[in-house]
């Protein structure tokens, strides 16, 4: 995991903004003792959180999107960093490990490679390498009986996460195999052929290698589900989606509904809560969405996920706080820590 940055207190204190007789979420968050001794630390920690960052946007890149969504890490801290430590919501139950830096291989592909589609292969190439990393550091946290909380990046990560999990539970004595369930809320499945690694197939790959048992997608667009990935769905029992039109514009079942079916359809295994920041409305993104859900409807889906989930980890991906395009919008990293503190309150129960 050379590409792996583990923090400090001074890290975490170095973005707090300390106040007289307040104690803000910084200060409470615990940290890996000896760098040299990461296992021995991610198992001592009393911690059942432990927060990951994969500011990354090579799985994005290699799936023709708009790229920059590696900038909604560090705005995310700064906001999630400076709130308030208090009876609601103290801190103290995680560990804040790090993040992944890949910035040496993109700037690699971006020096090296010519071409848009020699850059898009090169991409796909680099995604192997984010896996890897991912997967092995997933699957050691996980080994411990710890939920990961991962930022990313693009939802190429999806993939290693899954993986890692699986491998990790199964090693821990928690699975018979290893394999666990995942539900999604995203505009798109990311169920795409396996054509290469990007952020569009992570769990084709995910379920192809069998590591995925069940997966349910809610809200998805129908505009953006491609013919083929709607056959494959409605053909396989373990696949399930409900689309945003049946919630909101056909009114078949409402937003709630929609959720309880999906920790239903998964609740016989440890389960995946991913959320796509492209299916909120408005929200900076890869794939931003002039017509989605609102950030209240994706803080009510990660806290009843939370309360009815058997949960692996939690994913929140493909936010940005500026895009390769110049879009920006610097709330991103707050709606983030909205979600992460919403998850923790909720799983806590």
């Amino acid at each position: 995991m050379k590409h792996l940055k583990i923090y400090n207190k001074q890290d975490i204190l170095s973005l707090t903004r300390i106040r007289r007789f307040e104690t803000k979420v910084g200060e409470r968050l615990h940290t890996i003792a000896d760098v040299s001794q990461l296992e021995e630390s991610i198992e001592k920690t009393h911690a059942p959180y432990v927060l990951i960052g994969i500011p990354e946007e090579i799985g994005v890149k290699a799936n023709h999107g708009n790229g920059g969504t590696e900038t909604a890490w560090i705005p995310f801290l700064q906001s999630f960093f400076n709130i308030q430590s208090n009876d609601f919501f103290s801190g103290d139950d995680i560990l804040m490990l790090g993040h992944f830096d890949f910035g040496d291989v993109k700037w690699l592909i971006d020096n090296n490679a010519h071409g848009h589609e020699e850059k898009v292969d090169a991409y796909r190439h680099a995604v192997n390498t984010i896996d890897e990393e991912v997967e092995n550091l997933i699957k050691l946290v996980t080994s411990f009986k710890k939920i990961p909380i991962v930022i990313g990046g693009g939802h190429n990560n999806a993939y290693p996460l899954i993986k890692g999990s699986a491998k990790g539970l199964y090693k821990a004595g928690l699975l018979p195999l290893a394999q666990i369930n995942a539900i999604n809320l995203d505009a798109h499945t990311d169920f795409r052929p396996s054509e290469g690694r990007h952020s569009g197939n992570g769990f084709r790959y995910a379920e192809e290698d069998g590591y995925l048992q069940k997966y349910c997608a809610i809200g998805i667009h129908e505009n953006y589900l491609p013919q083929n990935v709607w056959l494959d769905i409605v053909n396989n029992p373990f696949l399930d989606f409900i689309t945003y039109e049946d919630i909101f514009i056909h009114e078949k079942r409402n937003f709630i509904q929609a959720v309880a079916h999906a920790t239903g359809f998964t609740e016989d295994n440890y389960t995946a809560i991913e959320l796509d920041l492209d299916s909120i409305e408005n929200t900076l993104s890869s794939a931003m969405t002039p017509s989605g859900i609102s950030a209240l409807h994706a803080r009510q889906y990660i806290n009843f996920a939370a309360t009815d989930s058997k949960v692996a980890y939690i994913h929140i991906c493909e936010g940005a706080t500026q895009l390769s395009d110049g879009r920006k919008d610097e709330t991103t990293g707050k709606l983030i820590s909205y979600l992460v503190t919403d998850f923790v309150k909720a799983h806590k129960q």
